[in-house]
């Protein structure tokens, strides 16, 4: 196995990172306000799934 040569892979390393495309602040922006929406919207499906699941519980127990 050859050796590690740490000088070489920090170069390599940045040279990899300068590659990078950053999204700007307003793609990032936009990104964030979009999972925060997502979010609201599962957590409200959630919550009446988890509350119809409730009753229909609650009316096959109650049955007996």
């Amino acid at each position: 196995m050859a050796g590690v040569n740490p000088l070489k892979f920090l170069q390599e390393v940045r040279q990899e990172v300068n590659k990078i495309t950053w999204p700007s602040r307003n793609e990032t922006l936009i990104s964030t306000v979009m999972v925060l929406v997502f979010v609201a919207i599962a957590s409200v499906f959630f919550l009446l799934a988890d509350q119809v699941i409730y009753w229909l519980v609650e009316a096959i127990l109650g049955a007996f």
